[in-house]
């Protein structure tokens, strides 16, 4: 295995920075790839974003987050991402695709909710050349966060929905699956986003503790291996959902990560 794929950083890793202050970092650092979320890329204003990021020579390696279906006004707000992907470059779309809608215990419901929705948005992502990245989440998140819980699942959805959908591979959700080896080598081709961060154990936040690459369990180059062998080539993107981590100094945070780039 080589030196590892161009160094991406998801701007939830320093979540005190505003979206300008990332690019700006980015530069600074020598890291060539960003993925902004939503909130902070509609407080810059995405033509503002796309323009300073362009100057910049940065990567946009991915757009955080649609989805979401189980939330009223989800497919106009999907709509909304696919423009604000297109507008920036982004490589993808990431889509945490949503639990359970309020007050329900439909789990099948709520998947055949994901579904519909996605055949929905889908034309509209195609016309604007912009990659559907399916993200299955641990099962812990399934009733809030995503009924989409392995990558077998993600991969069905994708054979069904076809062209311009594929997977967002991210480390934290996908370790501990006993089939995920093989869920790897089916996905050759369609893996649209590669995400890093590690387990720690024990956890103190089954969300908001996740670790820098190399403080946990989770054996990043074994998985990075496979994403390679399935012919992914695009960035490492860090993605460090942290309140240990967003309590520290946003230089701090960059410079762990630049260091424990090559650990990926």
């Amino acid at each position: 295995m080589g030196a590892p794929g161009p160094l991406s950083l998801n701007t939830i890793s320093v979540k005190a920075l505003t979206l300008a202050h990332c690019i700006e970092a980015c530069a600074r650092h020598g890291i060539p790839g960003i993925s902004p979320w939503r909130d902070v890329l509609g407080a810059m204003g995405v033509d503002a974003a796309a323009r300073h990021i362009r100057d910049a020579g940065l990567k946009v390696t991915g757009l955080c987050r649609g989805g979401m279906f189980n939330l009223p006004g989800a497919i106009d707000d999907n709509r909304r991402a696919i423009a604000e992907a297109h507008a920036i470059g982004a490589d993808c779309l990431v889509m945490v695709c949503g639990g359970l809608p309020a007050g329900s215990k439909d789990l099948p419901g709520a998947r055949a909710m994901v579904r519909d929705g996605l055949h929905a948005i889908l034309p509209e992502a195609r016309a604007a050349g912009v990659t559907i990245a399916l993200e299955p989440l641990h099962p812990m998140t399934c009733a809030d966060r995503s009924v989409l819980s392995t990558l077998g699942q993600a991969l069905d959805l994708c054979d069904e929905l076809g062209a311009g959908t594929g997977v967002a591979v991210d480390v934290y959700h996908v370790w501990w699956d006993p089939d995920l080896a093989r869920q790897m080598a089916r996905a050759k081709g369609r893996i649209a986003g590669f995400h890093v961060c590690d387990w720690k154990s024990p956890t103190t936040d089954l969300v908001f503790d996740r670790g820098l690459p190399g403080e946990g369990v989770i054996d990043i180059p074994a998985i990075r291996a496979m994403a390679e062998a399935s012919g992914w080539t695009g960035g490492v993107e860090v993605e460090i959902l942290s309140n240990h981590w967003w309590a520290q100094d946003p230089e701090t945070v960059l410079r762990e990560i630049k260091a424990r780039h090559a650990f990926c």
